[in-house]
């Protein structure tokens, strides 16, 4: 479990499809071997670690490749990094698995003084659980809900957030990981039956 407070920017020192290794420095204060660690959204298990290299090493298997934008990373590209969560700990984002649900794109980012708006269109099954003023993960990152309408809803990036995550690297057309509040997952999961009573 984590909270979408990222923790660290690293890097992809390399990636082949299925073994990926990460760059880092803070993360890998006490990460052990068989941790999960998240990245980029993705809940994954640590599987190497170098301490002379500073990096670490997770595998990505099929189901996490077909919902997230993992296929697209390569060598120098920055992800987000969290560590999972110590019972006992403050907890300043949401609850936030690691199971991203799908892939959404960016279609517009604008600016003022102190924020940024950006406006992400995601698919119907994604957009069907998420709420004005609820929270979303975009790569990790927990963030609250500006608005959504039709296929897509915006999330206000404030500067720390966008200085210290990957979101400084976004632009219209990039792809991002999304998990939408577990809570809403079980609740659309609960109403599912009422939606079509005669569809038995």
């Amino acid at each position: 479990m984590f909270s979408g407070i990222i923790e660290e920017i690293g890097t992809v020192d390399s990636y082949n499809g299925e073994t990926l290794v990460i760059e880092a420095t803070q993360v890998l204060d006490d990460l052990k071997i068989s941790q999960s660690i998240m990245i980029d959204g993705a809940c994954l298990t640590v599987l190497e670690i170098s301490k002379t290299n500073c990096t670490f090493t997770v595998e990505t298997v099929p189901e996490t490749r077909s919902r997230t934008n993992f296929d697209n990373l390569i060598p120098g590209d920055h992800v987000n990094l969290e560590r999972a969560l110590r019972y006992g700990d403050r907890v300043g984002g949401h609850m936030v698995q690691g199971h991203v649900d799908g892939v959404g794109t960016v279609r517009s980012i604008t600016g003022d003084a102190n924020s940024n708006l950006v406006v992400i269109e995601a698919d119907q099954n994604i957009i069907g659980s998420i709420v004005e003023k609820g929270f979303i993960t975009v790569n990790g990152t927990s963030l609250t809900v500006a608005s959504c309408t039709g296929n897509t809803f915006s999330i206000a990036i404030i500067p720390y957030t966008l200085e210290n995550t990957t979101f400084h690297k976004l632009s219209k057309g990039s792809q991002v990981n999304l998990e939408v509040d577990v809570t809403a997952k079980y609740i659309s999961k609960l109403l599912e039956p009422y939606r079509n009573p005669f569809s038995n």
